[in-house]
This record gives structure tokens, sequence and C-alpha cells, in this order.
């Protein structure tokens, strides 16, 4: 599960409302604090990316699902009718709803060439697609260059 900016910043607040027991106020008031600035900088990366990426990775993964329709044909009309779709409504939960459900394809979809005895191009195209996706929804950790 990944969890929401609504519930990182929940429990953000929640840690800093618990005081420290007093024989751990120093060191480890001062490490919570670290944590809960590390989780902030790491919200709002999401806050300014999240929507831009969930609509460009729904696109593309729906352009992969039209391209695969004839990689497994018992799911070729499932595959055709999410390639079809769209994102009308661009808040978060919308478009994880939706990723959702083109994840579950992708991933139904993955299977399916793997057990094809000639699918082994088509899954390179669906590892390499899941890669790029990967990177795409990468957040930078302060003071660690992109990559490290």
């Amino acid at each position: 599960m990944s969890p929401t900016v609504e519930e990182l910043l929940a429990g953000n607040a929640r840690a800093m409302a618990e005081p420290a027991p007093p024989e751990a106020a120093g060191g480890f008031a001062a490490s919570k604090a670290g944590i809960v600035n590390l989780i902030a900088t790491l919200v709002a990366q999401e806050v300014e990316r999240g929507v831009s990426v969930r609509v460009s990775e729904n696109r593309a993964i729906r352009a992969l699902l039209s391209q695969a329709r004839d990689w497994a044909p018992p799911q070729s009309a499932k595959l055709a009718e999410l390639a079809n779709g769209d994102d009308p409504d661009h808040s978060i939960p919308a478009l994880d709803r939706t990723n959702a459900e083109l994840r579950a394809a992708l991933i139904a979809l993955h299977a399916a060439v793997e057990e094809d005895p000639a699918g082994a191009a088509h899954e390179r195209v669906i590892v390499r697609f899941l890669r790029d996706m990967a990177q795409a929804r990468h957040l930078d950790l302060p003071g660690r260059a992109r990559g490290g």
C-alpha cells in the first residue's frame, strides 16, 4: 500500500503532537523532527507532480494496452475498452482509481505473456515500461543526487 498525502500529513501531525518520554527528549526529538521534515519534503514533491505523473502514466498504460491487444487474445476486448478510456476527473483519488484498474489489466497482460512461449519480446516491452513508470514516480531525497 502506498500512503496518501492525507495519511502522511496526519501521521506527521500525530508524531509532532506526541511528546517524547523525558529520557528520550534530546536525540529522539531531533530524530523525530528530521523524519517529519523528510516526509513533508516528499509530500511536497508528490503534491507538485502528482496529477501530471498520474495523467501521463494512465495515458502511457492505455497506449501500451492498445498496442498489446493481440498479445493476449482472451483479454483483447477488455484491453481495447481500457485503452479507449480517458481521465475526465483530474483529482488524485479519481486518477488513482483509474490507475489501479489500468495496472490490474497490465498485470494480467504481463502474466499472460509470461505464460506464452512466444511472449519473451512482449515481456521485455512490459518490463521496460514498468521500469520507466517507476522512474517517473521517483521522489528525490534531500541531499541525494537523483539515481543515487
